[in-house]
This record gives C-alpha cells, structure tokens and sequence, in this order.
C-alpha cells in the first residue's frame, strides 16, 4: 500500500465523521457515505466518491449541498488530519452500488426463467 493509499482512507474515514456529524444541511440525507477516494500523487486534488441512498433529485441536491460545503469541509479536514498539503475537494456521484443491485436483480430475473 502506497503512501497516498494510506492518505486516502484515512481522509475517507475523517470525512465520512465531517459529513455525519458536523455538515448541517438538510440536503444531506442520512444514508450517505464515501465509497472512495481518488488522490493525485501531489496530494493538491482528491476526488471523492459518495454514495447516496435516495431518489435522483434528492442524489443531485445532496451533491450540489457537498459542492457548496466544499470549503467548510475542507477546513475541518484540515483541523482534523496533519497533512501538508491540503487538496481540493471534488465530489462524484458513486452509483456503482445501484449498479450492482441492478445487475443482480438481472441475473436473478435470468436464474427464475424456465
């Protein structure tokens, strides 16, 4: 495991806390979490992955929520983490989770057929 790795879980793992505890818009549903974190190895750009269980509106009003919260949360990872350079956040909707409940429903429907 490389040192951005390492980084990387450790900034997932501090901003799932930032985002569950000290975010406060109601945007934000509840069942939200970061599935992954993609870090350059300058560590200047981190793009997160984040996972939402809602409706597609309420998906989009959560991202655009995390948009705007970028910089509070930013400064609270840096409050929270000693790193040396702090990288900008850039939020991505991850529906690779929707996408395998789908593919399993699939293979399911497939599996019932005579």
């Amino acid at each position: 495991m490389d040192r951005t790795e390492r980084i990387a879980g450790e900034m997932r793992r501090v901003l799932s806390d930032i985002i569950r505890n000290d975010v406060k818009d109601p945007r934000i549903p509840l069942v939200t979490s970061i599935t992954n974190i993609k870090l350059t190895k300058d560590l200047k750009f981190a793009k997160v992955y984040v996972s939402i269980y809602a409706g597609e509106d309420e998906k989009k009003a959560a991202i655009e929520a995390l948009k705007g919260s970028s910089g509070f949360i930013r400064r609270s990872l840096g409050q929270k983490m000693i790193i040396r350079a702090l990288p900008e956040l850039t939020f991505v909707l991850d529906e690779s989770l929707e996408y395998g409940s789908y593919m399993n429903k699939k293979i399911d429907e497939l599996n019932q057929k005579p």
